[in-house]
């Protein structure tokens, strides 16, 4: 059995390629992975980017920017074109960012109702026990609350249960 020997990771000389074919396939792939990191760092940022690529074939110029490549190309030139305040996709950040702070103002409120709804219920039981000197079931029904006979009744079920 031949063993294979292998050069490992090397260096690679950062030169042109010689093969046209080759150079149009490694620019398109590139282009498009270059593209995509400028659309994910504008959407996690909300930078501003502009990204003007001359293709090597000479078969076009490609672009990407964002709000617009106009807009920014204008503005880097030095004509001072005010900031878009009215961008679509800044509105759509915002009113995602103001759903989820609503949603979780609602959660919020909610947590902050069963609290107050389960620190009542304590100072109930509390009192209850204080009353009867920690014998809960012979306390007097009528002085109870619709929160402590809750309480009361889940307990005898429990009860009855293990008995």
């Amino acid at each position: 059995m031949t063993t294979r020997i292998s050069k490992g990771c090397q260096r690679i000389d950062m030169v042109k390629m010689k093969n046209a074919r080759n150079l149009q396939f490694t620019f398109s792939k590139s282009r498009a992975g270059l593209f995509k990191k400028a659309s994910e760092l504008c959407t996690l940022c909300g930078a501003e980017i502009v990204i003007v690529v001359f293709s090597p074939s000479d078969k076009g110029v490609f672009s990407f920017g964002h709000p617009s490549v106009n807009t920014l190309v204008e503005r880097f030139l030095g004509r001072n074109l005010p900031l878009p305040n009215n961008d679509v996709h800044n509105q759509k950040i915002v009113a995602c960012r103001e759903a989820g702070i609503h949603e979780l103002n609602t959660k919020l409120m909610n947590l902050e109702g069963v609290l107050q709804m389960e620190k009542y219920l304590g100072e109930s039981l509390r009192e209850i026990r204080k009353r009867v000197n920690g014998i809960w079931w012979e306390s007097p029904m009528e002085e109870l609350n619709l929160f402590q006979l809750q309480h009361l009744k889940k307990t005898l079920k429990i009860l009855k249960q293990k008995v």
